[in-house]
């Protein structure tokens, strides 16, 4: 159902001061007012890619797996210092414990105390190698556990790689083939726009910014293109008696308002 259309006020008490333009022109502005709205279209598929989403998720995920594994590593390594520590200290304290049961098997211990002392040092040396091994087996097992965690982030890493670059080529693929279109509708938009009224393309390039990219629309079977809304009998004889070299204005949106063969006037 349309929408019931209200009388705007007019400025100062009259109408703008009227512009002229050869109704020929003022139809090739609505074939200008088509490439612009392609052209238009083209840009906003450029910045709304389904890609460019991807490619900025798999790169926040890629930048948050490349801070993990650096941690890991990090955590690795600490491990591996941890691990080799452990092993060199087992290593010492089996040494110690050798050479103390070689001098008891050789029957190097000069005196009882003394060989009790040296089976209290064995005895001790043997609980101190028990609990050495046992935080080297501990380490050992994280060294393990965060080996697969490194792995696993190297792995992610490589995949995430492997994924951005095909959305990157997708991307650039999709952007050639926008570019190449608006290259061309662009050249096109250029010569048809060759020739036409400077003050007309002045004001249609400032409606263009203020209306959302639609400067100029065409009169429909009384229905303005531009808002969507039927004149009124009192505006569409208004226009019908107009100049044709008259440049009309929507009264509701204040669109370039050019009359067609199927303009209903």
């Amino acid at each position: 159902m349309d929408r019931a259309r209200q009388p705007r006020p007019r400025r100062g008490g009259g109408r703008e001061h009227p512009l002229n333009a050869d109704h020929a022109d003022q139809l090739r502005l609505l074939d200008v007012q088509g490439l612009d709205a392609r052209i238009d279209q083209l840009a906003h598929r450029r910045r709304t890619l389904s890609q460019l989403g991807e490619i900025e998720r798999v790169t926040g995920e890629t930048a948050q797996v490349r801070d993990l594994l650096v941690a890991a590593r990090t955590e690795k390594s600490d491990i591996e210092r941890e691990v080799a520590k452990t092993e060199a200290d087992v290593e010492a304290v089996r040494a110690r414990s050798a050479r103390d049961r070689q001098r008891m098997d050789a029957g190097q211990v000069g005196s009882a105390k003394e060989l009790e002392a040296l089976q209290h040092e064995v005895g001790t040396l043997a609980r101190r190698q028990s609990d050495l091994e046992e935080l080297e087996l501990e380490a050992m097992e994280r060294l393990e556990e965060v080996q697969g965690r490194v792995g696993g982030l190297e792995d992610r890493t490589a995949s995430l790689a492997g994924e951005l670059a095909e959305l990157e080529r997708q991307r650039d693929e999709a952007f050639a083939d926008i570019d190449k279109d608006t290259a061309y509708l662009t050249g096109e938009r250029e010569r048809v726009a060759d020739g036409l009224p400077g003050d007309l393309m002045t004001l249609y390039e400032k409606l263009r910014v203020d209306h959302g990219g639609v400067g100029a629309a065409g009169l429909q079977h009384g229905r303005c293109l531009g808002c969507r809304l039927q004149l009124t009998p009192t505006e569409l004889a208004r226009i019908r008696n107009a100049p044709p070299d008259e440049v009309q204005r929507c009264e509701e949106c204040r669109r370039i308002l050019v009359r067609t063969p199927d303009s209903g006037l």
